[in-house]
């Protein structure tokens, strides 16, 4: 595995107001180590291929998922590059995150719709920290009220969004399917649970 570099690019801070705080760092991976974890969470992670319920049928949703509580909460225990991204995010932001969401998304075609978190399953306070491996994806943050103001962030291997817990109450986010060639890309979605829901699945997309 890669040592971690010891330096990473400033953050981008795209929003910071009483709707909340959105940042944006790039590079806080580096290449190499970003490579290596997504090579070791496409193939060590068991992913899940879930179905939901829309309207009057069921369909297939449109990407991979998979969680893993970050603690004694478990099992199943994570791979290492889980524990060791967690150890990166946690002493970095100084959050003590306890629950990890993972998506895969394999191709354009795979997308999460806009959405904000579940209030409920989140500590309120504390923020949620997105680590992006492999391919490049848009992301799409918008304002749920008047004038809508939309932010259209390219997510780059390696880099960290963050946003404030008070964003989840003001904005929606999402990754739109697109027809440009795209390579897979795994997120990782960082964030404080109560005890009682950090073992268990994730409510929440991921991104």
């Amino acid at each position: 595995m890669p040592q971690l570099a010891l330096f990473h690019h400033p953050e981008s801070v795209l929003v910071d107001d009483a709707s909340g705080r959105i940042a944006y760092t790039p590079r806080f991976v580096d290449g190499l180590t970003a490579l290596a974890w997504f090579a070791e969470l496409r193939e060590a992670v068991p992913w899940k291929a879930e179905r939901r319920q829309m309207y009057d049928r069921e369909v297939d949703v449109p990407r991979l998922t998979a969680h893993f509580a970050l603690g004694p909460e478990g099992p199943p225990a994570p791979p290492a590059a889980i524990r060791q991204a967690a150890d990166h995010v946690i002493g970095t932001t100084a959050v003590p995150f306890n629950s990890v969401g993972l998506n895969f998304y394999r191709d354009g075609r795979d997308s999460v719709a806009p959405h904000n978190d579940h209030l409920e399953v989140l500590v309120e306070g504390f923020p949620i920290a997105l680590l992006s491996l492999g391919g490049v994806r848009r992301m799409t943050i918008r304002a749920k009220q008047p004038p809508r103001r939309a932010l259209h962030l390219d997510l780059e291997p390696g880099s960290l969004l963050m946003m404030s817990y008070a964003t989840q109450l003001h904005y929606t986010h999402g990754i739109p399917k697109t027809t440009d060639p795209v390579d897979p890309r795994i997120s990782l979605a960082f964030r404080v649970k109560p005890a009682r829901t950090a073992a268990g699945g994730d409510i929440a997309p991921n991104y």
